[in-house]
């Protein structure tokens, strides 16, 4: 039905008259091409509407459509190997319908409504069920097993009638729940407004490490199954490389990679690779747990807008059939700058470096909707959304905005280096400036499944990393030779740490991804050298002798040389390590001193 007209036209960015009725965040079609649009400011009978195609050629005078319904996202079966755009629309479909140049005003739906799936029923008449109840399961992929739920939003009720084990489609009705008399129709999918957090019972806290499978995030500055982090960095510092590695290895259920405004050729990439990548653990195709919403730095920036909010929403949705989920952002700087476009185009008053005043808590919305949490509904389900946003601050400047607000949110910052990715250091995550606040919560879980001394190894570990930034000021002033041997001794120690356990090569078929068992290894490794180092020092080796050491090499190389599956290696090298220091000291104490002559 018609609402209003247009009268004035700027970008995105459209004001319509006679919206009398209308309501805030209302979905509407805008023109006669039927855009498609959102409310977001009303003042009396005017809407400003931000539209998520490309206005060339709107026109004042031209209709307004209203729909009376929030934007929303579409939740069923057929999400999983997906890739869409920011208001969910599907873009291979829309490619075969239209040709690879995308038009405006298509209307493709999200899922297949046409394509059947077996369904087998989990409830029979008579059950009663409440929201978020599971009323049966659809193999959606090899890997993931889709659970069919009672909307969130429904009342629940009696089962009338549910459906028999086999194959239907979306679209037909699959069970009918009955309560005072009033009869609701359950279909395989249901639609949810993507501002508003779907509902759970109980939040958890973040005791769960996510791995992985990258050496300095897992051991030095780890992530929880359900925490928010950030990994900020200036161009060129390794931000996608990283977030991909994120993507391929971790050990979330389902991967949901949203590229914001992101340059047309790295999406291209993404879209191109993920399809080609095999997951690690299963040896079958990665895009079987992966959904990606694409959305360049050339389509509309209303649509770059809200492609963060379909993506937690579809991620919501499948935290609550039990999955854990990850969800990573490419980039949220692009997304804010949206913010700021579309602000600018309303005439809003703007606040530091032109972004608008609201957009701390427009992070917040975001960042505060991960965590693991108890579902909604029976039998009992757990899951978590962990959200990792790359940010892009220009010049690497982390006290600009965005950086600085995200911070408020998130506990966990990795922050990448340029002078370490110009250096060739990859990941370029600088050790002295990142940090995580969920150490001490998942360190029980380190301590029960891999090793009870992990804690007090990971402090060792990186205060000789801290020990030797304190040394290089003073290396930096007075130069190497004003060192004492123990403190030269610890200077080569974290060279080593640097070389051979914080750099890791994703194109390495080894060093790509390493287990929590092999990174423990490792620790140890490093750590029983220096202690070995530093005994050696004290009964009189000299530090050259010990920067001589063939192992040192071995040592390094045991990154890409070590397979995951062959970790009793190390043991080996740990004897051969041993030994080595043997002989140093053996050949010190039978060696006679000058002044015994």
């Amino acid at each position: 039905m018609i609402r209003g007209r247009i009268i004035w036209v700027a970008g995105p960015a459209v004001r319509a008259e006679g919206m009398l009725g209308a309501k805030m965040y209302e979905t509407v079609y805008v023109g006669e091409e039927k855009l498609i649009g959102e409310i977001i400011k009303l003042t009396g009978d005017v809407a400003f509407i931000q539209v998520y195609e490309n206005t060339t050629g709107l026109k004042p005078g031209e209709p307004v459509y209203g729909t009376g319904q929030p934007l929303t996202v579409t939740l069923g079966p057929g999400l999983i190997g997906s890739i869409y755009d920011g208001v969910q629309r599907p873009l291979i479909s829309i490619a075969r319908a239209v040709g690879s140049f995308i038009k405006r005003g298509v209307h493709v739906p999200p899922i297949p409504l046409d394509k059947k799936w077996k369904f087998t029923p989990l409830v029979k008449k008579g059950d009663k069920v409440g929201p978020g109840d599971l009323i049966g399961v659809v193999e959606e992929t090899s890997l993931v097993q889709h659970k069919i739920m009672v909307p969130p939003n429904s009342k629940g009720g009696v089962v009338v009638e549910v459906v028999e084990e086999g194959e239907y489609t979306v679209e037909e009705n699959i069970a009918t729940i009955k309560v005072d008399s009033v009869e609701e129709q359950l279909k395989m999918y249901h639609r949810w407004p993507v501002r508003q957090p779907r509902p759970f019972k109980e939040r958890f806290d973040p005791l769960v490490p996510l791995i992985t499978g990258q050496r300095v995030l897992d051991t030095l500055f780890p992530m929880a199954k359900g925490g928010a982090g950030c990994i900020p960095g200036a161009f060129g510092t390794g931000k996608t490389v990283a977030l991909h590695q994120l993507a391929k290895w971790s050990d979330a259920k389902i991967i949901l990679h949203i590229g914001c405004g992101e340059r047309g050729n790295e999406e291209s990439e993404i879209l191109t690779k993920f399809p080609e990548m095999i997951d690690p653990y299963s040896g079958k195709p990665l895009m079987e747990r992966t959904i990606l919403i694409a959305n360049t730095s050339n389509m509309p920036v209303a649509a770059r807008e809200a492609s963060v909010y379909t993506g937690i929403t579809i991620a919501e949705y499948y935290r609550d059939m039990g999955y854990d989920v990850l969800l990573v952002a490419d980039s949220t700087s692009r997304w804010a700058e949206a913010l700021r476009e579309i602000s600018g185009r309303l005439e809003e008053l703007p606040a530091e470096e032109g972004y608008p005043s609201y957009l701390s808590s427009r992070l917040a919305e975001f960042y505060e909707r991960a965590g693991r949490v108890r579902a909604l509904g029976n039998p009992e389900r757990r899951g978590s959304v962990t959200i990792v946003g790359a940010v892009s601050p220009p010049g690497g400047d982390f006290t600009e905005p965005v950086t600085t607000h995200t911070l408020r949110f998130i506990r966990v910052f990795w922050a990448l280096d340029p002078n370490l990715a110009y250096s060739r250091h990859y990941p370029a995550i600088n050790w002295i400036q990142s940090y995580s606040a969920y150490v001490e919560t998942v360190s029980k879980w380190w301590e029960d499944k891999i090793d009870k001394e992990w804690s007090k190894l990971r402090h060792e570990f990186y205060q000789i990393l801290r020990r030797e930034d304190e040394l290089l000021e003073i290396v930096r002033l007075l130069g190497p030779e004003a060192l004492p041997d123990d403190e030269k001794l610890i200077l080569d120690v974290a060279r080593m740490i640097r070389e051979g356990f914080l750099q890791q090569s994703a194109y390495d078929e080894i060093d790509s991804f390493c287990r929590p068992e092999k990174q423990l290894k490792m620790l140890k490794l490093y750590i029983k050298f220096y202690r070995l180092a530093y005994h050696a020092l004290e009964r009189g080796v000299p530090l050259k002798d010990i920067r001589a050491m063939k192992i040192i090499a071995d040592i390094i190389r045991s990154k890409s040389t070590i397979p995951n599956d062959r970790l009793e290696l190390f043991d080996e090298l740990e004897k051969k390590m041993e030994e080595e220091f043997r002989r140093l000291t053996i050949s010190v104490s039978t060696t006679p001193s000058i002044g015994g002559r």
